[in-house]
């Protein structure tokens, strides 16, 4: 083989090479990408939840006006709320704090707690939270890969020269009440 051709091959793989770290790189990306739109999918659904939720407690539990004003001003920033995943977070933990506070004093309303309406609502908003938190594992796995591409040699090589960033991870509460089960007898 002359030496030209031996030169030819070596930059072509080299170019292969870059070509394919280029290309896991933008798959990455975009993995994100679709995972946050997942993410943004749920949320949305909780917030379309959530006023006939208040609605519904409102009709039950007078006393607990500021709690549902709250719990609605918070729904409204949620929903403004386009930022970074870190400060979506901030706001969509104020939001859990407020729902998980509201399921505690609906325990106050028998009536309430009878009622078809809510137990419908809050099995909807159950259903919702455990998509939120599959859709968020998702999310949080795909930058992980996306994060792992940017950080490693090679490719943080090529994720530098192109700008291709970390990504953050989106750590929110879970509106499931966790409790130790009791043991009576």
């Amino acid at each position: 083989m002359s030496p030209p051709l031996v030169i030819l091959v070596v930059l072509l793989v080299i170019a292969l090479a870059l070509a394919a770290m280029y290309n896991r790189l933008v798959r990455c990306r975009n993995h994100c990408d679709e995972a946050w739109s997942n993410v943004d999918t749920e949320l949305k659904r909780r917030y379309d939840l959530i006023p006939n939720l208040v609605e519904c407690v409102r009709g039950y539990a007078k006393y607990e006006r500021e709690l549902l004003e709250k719990l609605t001003r918070l729904r409204e920033e949620c929903v403004a709320n386009t930022g970074s995943p870190s400060s979506q977070a901030a706001s969509e933990n104020k939001l859990v704090r407020t729902l998980t506070a509201l399921y505690a004093r609906v325990e106050n309303y028998p009536n309430l707690k009878a009622s078809q309406n809510y137990l419908q609502l809050q099995e909807e908003l159950v259903n919702t939270e455990d998509r939120i938190q599959a859709a968020r594992r998702f999310y949080n796995g795909n930058v992980r890969e996306n994060n792992n591409a940017v950080e490693m040699f090679p490719t943080n090589v090529i994720a530098s020269l192109f700008g291709f960033p970390r990504r953050e991870f989106f750590e929110i509460e879970d509106t499931r009440q966790r409790q130790a089960p009791s043991a009576e007898l």
